[in-house]
């Protein structure tokens, strides 16, 4: 591992430092097996319930937002199936590094802080992956309530979540109880299942999961 003089994940000048430095071991370069084959054929996975909540998106179009976004392979992937997707990331390098990914796509790109964006039309579904387990626990109850402000009754929190019990990180795995007790005050679980091709770094450690948004109490 490179030596690196920011060790605190909580700013972008840690993750600069890593893109900078072509030091990404959670970057797969590619879109994973489950969200593709979700997108190409328009199923929820094993779970038939869960698409007809986005069928009442109001322009046609499903919006869709992919915090943390790294190089953005999933953006690509979302745009391509004719989603109105938008991928954030707070670290400069990132968004450059996305943006080279992307190619046509390169303007659903934007430089943002997660826990300010506001997106720019109703989203109708918020794609996880390595973001949440790119932040100290402490940080997740704030991930999460703003998981659920973005989200409307029905909208879906979908993709991957990384469970292990190392201290430190990133990344930071989740316990299964600490999750759904994070999550079950906004979230239903619609669907878990193993996650099919990992990288090493997550291999046997992360789960393909999608959560709906409950109404709001």
């Amino acid at each position: 591992m490179p030596e690196f003089s920011n060790r605190n994940p909580r700013t972008p000048e840690f993750w600069d430092q890593r893109f900078e430095g072509a030091f990404t071991p959670w970057d797969r370069g590619g879109v994973p097996a489950q969200l593709a084959s979700w997108l190409e054929t328009g199923k929820p996975g094993s779970d038939p319930r869960v698409r007809p909540a986005l069928a009442e998106a109001t322009d046609c179009r499903f919006s869709a937002l992919i915090p943390g976004c790294g190089s953005g392979y999933e953006l690509q992937a979302f745009c391509e199936a004719g989603w109105n997707a938008t991928a954030i990331d707070f670290s400069p390098a990132a968004v450059v590094a996305a943006q080279q990914a992307v190619g046509a796509w390169r303007d659903h790109v934007v430089q943002a802080d997660f826990f300010g964006y506001t997106p720019a039309q109703p989203l109708d579904l918020i794609y996880e992956r390595a973001f949440l387990c790119a932040m100290p626990r402490d940080m997740w109850p704030r991930v999460v309530q703003r998981w659920a402000e973005l989200l409307p009754e029905g909208g879906l929190l979908l993709g991957y979540f990384f469970f292990d019990d190392a201290p430190k990180g990133p990344p930071f795995g989740a316990d299964r109880a600490q999750l759904e007790q994070l999550l079950s005050a906004h979230f239903s679980l619609a669907w878990d299942e193993p996650a099919g091709d990992s990288i090493p770094v997550f291999q046997g450690k992360e789960r393909w999961m999608a959560w709906r948004r409950e109404k709001a109490l």
